[in-house]
């Protein structure tokens, strides 16, 4: 059995339909809170719903019974309740998985991370907050594989945070030159599935980029040239960041301070290593922008 946490958040669900697609057998941890309509949604498709919080270690004790393998994407960023921080869900809340996962006797945990280049001096709560769940997975003994996407193309070139390609206009992080290794949350999904009952991938850590390494710059190129309009783009300082990031009274609003600045300073993944484990077809920006861009 394949547990999910986050199965119904942007990502745990592009891998709770991939597993499936695939025919694996999946059981999505929930919240009482959780959307009705998503939950009924999985049920809908066969999926064993078991109500469990990250907050609560003895919920997730029940979760993990009988469970082969974990994958857990659950994040406090994106979707928050209350009670959720990154402290609460990002840090303790998965440390609490992982020692579930270990007295449950689970034999693979898939943790989907961030990256975070090696000379990258910025520190921040999420950082270190998904630092110290890699650490404690890598001593714990768990077979794991820790997977390390770049930036989401669905999240970073979307309206959300200023990429308005429905009204052609387009907020950069910086100068826009430093290139990044977009990559596609479905690609970040197949390479979560393609972990499952695969021991090539036990005790890695993959980091994870698109096929090509682009400016955001680049990027308000394509989406100009594959819609025919020009974009009116606008730069944020990075001056004006580090204000940000000083400013900010909570842990979430230091951290998207902080991941604006590293989206600044650019970040290219080499992603040979990845693909040798698990040799997938990686979706472009280009593919993105003419999927976003088509006609409804």
């Amino acid at each position: 059995m394949n547990l999910i946490v986050g199965s119904t958040g942007f990502l745990g669900s592009e891998i709770t339909r991939q597993l499936i697609t695939n025919r694996k057998p999946v059981k999505a941890l929930v919240r009482t809170t959780s959307d009705p309509s998503k939950v009924d949604a999985l049920k809908g498709e066969g999926v064993e719903c078991v109500v469990a919080d990250l907050k609560d270690r003895t919920s997730l004790d029940a979760a993990c019974k009988d469970v082969k393998t974990v994958i857990t994407t659950a994040s406090a960023t994106f979707s928050r309740q209350d009670g959720d921080s990154i402290e609460t869900v990002d840090l303790e809340g998965q440390l609490n998985l992982v020692e579930a996962a270990l007295d449950a006797g689970v034999e693979h945990f898939i943790y989907v991370s961030f990256r975070c280049r090696e000379n990258q001096a910025l520190e921040y709560p999420l950082k270190e907050a998904k630092r110290s769940v890699e650490d404690r997975l890598i001593e714990s003994g768990l077979n794991y594989t820790i997977l390390q996407p770049s930036y989401f193309m669905e999240v970073w070139l979307s309206p959300a945070v200023g990429f308005d390609f429905v009204n052609k206009s387009a907020q950069i992080y910086g100068t826009g030159q430093n290139k990044i290794s977009w990559i596609s949350l479905n690609d970040v999904a197949q390479y979560a599935v393609s972990s499952v009952d695969n021991p090539d991938v036990h005790n890695k850590t993959l980091e994870l980029g698109g096929p090509n390494a682009l400016s955001p710059l680049d990027v308000v190129a394509i989406f100009e040239e594959i819609s025919g309009q020009a974009f009116a783009v606008n730069h944020v300082p990075v001056e004006a960041l580090h204000g940000q990031k000083q400013a900010a009274t909570e842990s979430l609003e230091e951290t998207f301070a902080a991941l604006m600045l590293q989206y600044a300073e650019g970040d290219v993944v080499d992603i040979e290593a990845a693909k040798q484990l698990i040799p997938i077809e990686l979706s472009s920006v280009s593919n993105y922008a003419e999927q976003v861009l088509a006609p409804a």
